[in-house]
């Protein structure tokens, strides 16, 4: 077994040409193991510019469905003119004769791959004193920190990536039959659970690594029921990250805290409250105060410098669900503001945040606009071609839902005329679930209270 990559004493960079011979040697002996390597192991994180086009060499045969052993590497390097700028046929020679057998090729390719990402930290620090000496100005220093996080994150993706694995080693096929032996108090892996009774029945909660979109018009309760759901989720233990591109944290704090007092939130930001109303409300702040809810109220928002940040909260507070408020406010990497630029975007935003819920093991709850087809429609009832500026959206999604509100389509006296037997439904809503990855679709009814800023199942006491 070689040696761990270590960092060089006179200043070169870190590299393990002794692993990267190996490599090559155990292709040569055995050309069926570059499929334990190839899935992850490229060219560019060999250092030896020899090692790097032999080993180009294996995987072009390798593709090609071509057998690899010492005389078919030997003469696709002659079909391509470089077999004496690798070394001839005596580096070939080499590198079978130190290498005995192919068993430890995974160990030697890991080996190498860690002393390419080394290499490239180093030529990130590079990167990043760069930036520290072109944004002179200090107003500039958002910017320069997304600009080095950025850089920093690029890196963190060149880790091994997934590949084939057989069926039987699917965790849940695993578990079933060899059950976790943990503390059954660990809900590290268990789904988050909305706080809805109805939507959790059909839902089974929120579950980890999935893309929950909430969709509606302006003004619908989009932004009430994400932070409803958030400080459900906090109530029973969870940390809780929102990103609130359109309300700052005051704004948040006084929606949360006139939700669980119940009291009209007009009165809570402009401060008339009654005796009782404000000995709720310093109940309910201190009761927020004990939560573990973070909130990034920046209004400018890109997609990669919120991948950042929510990665950073994970390390640093164990981040279980993730609200952002609202997706078509976050900016991608696209520019020059045409429409076509706009809708990819969105779909670059759409993708990083179902990397987020992945990478990250959360579901993330994403707030997103609806276009105005719908109100042009009788109905007023939403469809996934109503997702504003992208079809990606309704791609990536594993949940997308939609709230529907004919008291907000339509006046009560409009509603008399045309429903002349039914009472208006004031305060009443359906949250449509449209596209359900894992489960039934299903249209539950809610009740919400404006004032309050909450949503409630029907047949909660409290809400007349």
């Amino acid at each position: 077994m070689q040696e761990p990559t270590t960092l060089p004493s006179d200043g070169s960079p870190p590299s393990n040409l002794d692993a990267e011979v190996s490599i090559i040697g155990s292709l040569l002996i055995d050309g069926d193991a570059i499929l334990r390597i190839e899935p992850f192991l490229r060219p560019e994180h060999f250092y030896g510019e020899q090692n790097a086009e032999i080993y180009t060499a294996c995987r072009e045969l390798f593709m090609e469905s071509v057998g690899i052993d010492q005389e078919t590497v030997r003469d696709r390097l002659i079909a391509k003119d470089i077999l004496e700028d690798v070394g001839g046929d005596a580096y070939l020679s080499a590198a079978v004769a130190a290498t005995p057998h192919s068993v430890h090729i995974v160990d030697y390719a890991h080996l190498v791959h860690n002393a390419y990402v080394i290499r490239q930290l180093g030529q990130a620090g590079i990167q990043i004193n760069e930036i520290g000496s072109n944004y002179s100005n200090t107003r500039d220093v958002d910017r320069a920190v997304k600009a080095a996080e950025e850089i920093i994150f690029r890196i963190g993706q060149t880790y091994e990536s997934a590949d084939f694995l057989p069926i039987r080693d699917a965790r849940s096929i695993i578990e079933f039959f060899d059950p976790p032996t943990v503390d059954d108090t660990d809900e590290s892996n268990q789904p988050i659970a909305t706080g809805f009774e109805s939507l959790d029945r059909v839902l089974g909660g929120f579950h980890r690594s999935d893309m929950i979109v909430l969709a509606a018009r302006p003004g619908f309760g989009k932004s009430t029921l994400a932070l409803n759901v958030g400080l459900n989720a906090a109530k029973n233990g969870k940390t809780v990250g929102i990103f609130s591109l359109e309300m700052g944290i005051d704004q948040v704090a006084h929606r949360m805290a006139a939700a669980h007092a119940r009291i009209n939130i007009q009165n809570v930001r402009n401060d008339h409250l009654t005796a009782a109303e404000r000995d709720r409300l310093s109940d309910a702040y201190g009761y927020l105060s004990d939560m573990r809810i973070y909130v990034d109220d920046a209004a400018l928002q890109t997609a990669s410098a919120l991948s950042a940040k929510a990665r950073r909260l994970k390390l640093q507070a164990g981040l279980d669900f993730l609200i952002v408020d609202y997706m078509q406010l976050i900016s991608g990497s696209s520019s020059g503001g045409r429409e076509a630029n706009r809708v990819q975007e969105v779909s670059e935003i759409s993708r990083y945040l179902k990397a987020i819920a992945r990478d990250l093991n959360i579901p993330v709850l994403a707030c997103s606009q609806l276009n105005r087809a719908v109100e042009q429609r009788k109905s007023h009832e939403p469809r996934l071609a109503d997702l504003r500026e992208s079809g990606s959206i309704e791609q990536d999604a594993d949940v997308v839902m939609f709230i529907h509100r004919d008291d907000k389509n339509m006046s009560e006296e409009e509603w008399n005329r045309r429903n002349p037997t039914q009472v208006y439904p004031r305060g009443l809503t359906e949250i449509m679930i449209a596209k359900h990855r894992h489960g039934p679709t299903a249209n539950i009814e809610m009740s919400v209270r404006d004032e309050w800023g909450l949503f409630s199942s029907v047949s909660e006491p409290g809400m007349d």
